[in-house]
């Protein structure tokens, strides 16, 4: 038969809820022509725990185990997001030495959550070698993160005021150590992943994002930083000491394909690496002596009607929590502005006309986590 007469029919295919390369219970419902996507539809839900309305069941201090389970690969980054919402809303006054061990806090699990990222990406690729690597290192941080503060995955290890309690010169050095074998280990993950050739072709000028669509969509993190857009809430709106540390904010070049590209997403993220590197060893060159917790009442009460808004730099973007006071210790309005609830919202636009194939290197490089999504 010639090949004008042959026709195929579009089908709607299921890609999770339950699927390897989703990264979490998604569904993509893809409307799909042969290995030709059409369509992707996202739809969500399936975590849905109702996080935001127990924030207005519970007492302020109650509610930080909560966050913990939003992005459960960057907790520490949500503690840090609510108590500063809290404590700015509350006047509560946090001692220099509580404000560099949160930010040591924060970019020791920047640099777990990237590791994860980079990983797993490459695993959805057929790259398995690099997942065992970076797992590798990350089990250096959670080792450290146990030490802190008992936990490994959820660590409520920042409180109202300050954070749950000192760190020990044992602590610093196994900080020191870790630093330097992840400045060693970099260049291993750049010759495994950044150079190989079948990576390459699998993520560059892939899932183009261009900046102004990346703006336009409330893209933050890696990646809007990924289509060239130089923002960063750290540098915006410094916060917990961010001023008094010098670092870089990476971005997209289209060094491998075009600006923008799922390729620049993920060297955003392993730049992001040094430059968080950069700061804990500054954190640890220049800790101050003093109480790790300032001043707290024993019930935080928020004035009623008193609200207010902190963005924060989450290893995926911003996270910001906007809170109401109630008059009382439980807050009237608690709603969190979740980057990786926006950064899927470009799903649809980006996945469209693509192979079956491409669908898994987009996804896998927005790196959300649907525990945040969902909420």
């Amino acid at each position: 038969m010639p090949a004008s007469f042959l026709k195929t029919d579009e089908i709607l295919v299921n890609m999770g809820p339950q699927h390897p390369s989703t990264h979490g219970v998604l569904r993509l419902v893809l409307r799909t022509d042969g290995e030709l996507v059409r369509e992707a539809f996202p739809h969500i839900g399936y975590l849905h725990r109702c996080a935001e309305k127990i924030g207005e069941s519970v007492s302020v201090t109650q509610f930080i185990p909560y966050t913990d389970r939003m992005d459960y690969l960057a907790a520490m980054n949500n503690n840090l997001a609510f108590c500063l919402a809290v404590e700015k809303a509350a006047g509560i006054e946090v001692p220099k030495r509580a404000q560099y061990l949160r930010v040591l806090a924060a970019e020791l699990n920047r640099i777990a959550s990237h590791l994860v990222a980079v990983g797993t990406f490459g695993l959805d690729l057929g790259a398995f070698t690099i997942f065992c690597y970076t797992f590798r290192e990350r089990e250096q941080i959670l080792q450290i993160f146990e030490r802190m503060c008992g936990a490994r995955l959820t660590y409520s290890y920042l409180r109202h005021g300050g954070v749950m309690r000192d760190i020990d010169d044992d602590i610093i050095e196994d900080v020191k150590v870790f630093l330097h074998v992840m400045e060693s280990k970099w260049p291993e993950y750049n010759q495994l992943l950044s150079e190989n050739e079948i990576f390459i072709r699998r993520t560059a000028n892939v899932g183009i994002i261009p900046p102004d669509r990346a703006i336009a969509n409330g893209l933050t993190g890696p990646c809007l930083r990924g289509s060239g857009v130089s923002f960063d809430c750290r540098k915006a709106f410094p916060y917990s000491g961010y001023e008094d540390f010098e670092f870089q904010i990476p971005v997209g070049t289209g060094q491998k394909g075009t600006l923008g590209d799922a390729w620049d997403r993920y060297w955003v993220r392993m730049l992001e690496i040094r430059e968080s590197i950069r700061i804990c060893r500054q954190v640890i060159d220049n800790l101050p002596d003093g109480p790790v917790m300032g001043p707290v009442p024993k019930s935080i009460k928020i004035p009623e009607g008193q609200e207010c808004y902190v963005p924060t730099e989450n290893p995926r973007g911003e996270l910001g929590f906007y809170i109401i006071g109630g008059g009382k210790d439980v807050l009237y309005r608690c709603r969190a502005r979740g980057p990786s609830f926006c950064n899927l919202s470009i799903t649809h636009e980006v996945c469209h006309d693509v192979l079956l194939a491409d669908i898994v290197a987009v996804i896998g490089s927005f790196d959300i986590v649907l525990g945040e999504v969902d909420r």
